[in-house]
């Protein structure tokens, strides 16, 4: 399995913001879930191995960017505005073996085969 390593996790204060980068072996479809305990881990934000297309939850819709540089196989994740909601081990995947077909295979954790060890966020209000 293809190594993705995340970073840039960390606990702040709520209105904070964090980075998260991600770097993998190429330039894929790429996105971020992010799982709190209890609860089944959930979509977050993709991006399509171009950068042109973005995709993100209503949750973090106007408070997170998704974004790549290619030269450096990285993805981040700008999270601005944070609030305690968004507390959870954060993680980054990628697909690797094409099975994104269409804009809605890019939020279904199923269409990614290669997945980071997660990165803990964490929001105090």
């Amino acid at each position: 399995q293809v190594q993705l390593v995340e970073s840039g996790g960390g606990s702040v204060q709520a209105g904070d913001s964090l980075r998260l980068a991600c770097e993998g072996p190429g330039s894929y479809p790429m996105g971020w879930f992010r799982q709190t305990p209890g609860k089944e881990r959930e979509f977050v934000a993709a991006i399509s191995w171009s950068g042109r297309d973005t995709y993100y939850a209503d949750s973090v819709k106007g408070r997170f960017t998704i974004s790549r540089d290619n030269a450096k196989n990285t993805v981040y994740l700008q999270m601005n505005s944070l609030k305690p909601g968004d507390t959870a081990v954060y993680y980054c995947a990628g697909d690797f073996s094409s099975l994104i077909r269409r804009s809605s295979d890019f939020s279904s954790q199923r269409r990614y085969d290669n997945w980071g060890q997660g990165t803990q966020v964490t929001v105090s209000s």
